[in-house]
């Protein structure tokens, strides 16, 4: 095999192992919001909600995170949770975001609550999306296009080899 279609083979095997971790990935997160469809709704009392801050050194910006405690009551159990999603709440530079759950959760009042009826122990405030498994198309098109720079690199090399062939028994 010549090194150019050697070279296409490999980073068209490249692609497909890149858009296959994707998928991967993509296909887990929509697995698991799906399988929260099945969780029971229950009542539960927001115990504390605040906004946590940190810096991690001199020359980054303060960042924020909506941080949540609430307890929940579960088959005659009581339970807490800091969950506000499986994903959890990340880190942003924006405070006006996280005050924006704090107003939506303040402490005291009583929301609705997703609890997991295999682990009750485990709960969250907001489902996940399922919007990943509605974009898989996306690294499908690099697994494709992998597939197809190997097939084109094999092809063209196979042509390659045959003219030479039918050149020599002429």
């Amino acid at each position: 095999m010549r090194a150019g279609s050697l070279y296409l083979v490999f980073v068209g095997l490249l692609l497909c192992v890149a858009g296959g971790a994707f998928a991967l990935l993509m296909w887990r997160s929509f697995d698991r919001a799906s399988g929260q469809r099945d969780w029971e709704e229950t009542e539960c009392t927001i115990v504390e909600s605040r906004i946590d801050q940190r810096q991690i050194g001199s020359e980054v910006g303060t960042e924020y995170r909506f941080a949540v405690t609430y307890g929940y009551s579960y088959d005659g159990k009581v339970f807490t949770s800091e969950r506000y999603s499986l994903q959890g709440a990340f880190w942003s530079s924006s405070k006006e975001r996280s005050q924006r759950r704090v107003d939506k959760f303040p402490g005291g009042t009583t929301k609705s609550c997703y609890v997991n009826p295999e682990d009750p122990s485990s709960a969250v405030l907001k489902m996940d999306s399922k919007a990943p498994g509605y974009s898989l198309w996306f690294p499908l098109i690099f697994i494709v296009g992998g597939i197809g720079m190997m097939i084109g690199a094999v092809r063209s090399d196979l042509m390659i080899r045959r003219s030479a062939q039918h050149e020599k028994l002429n």
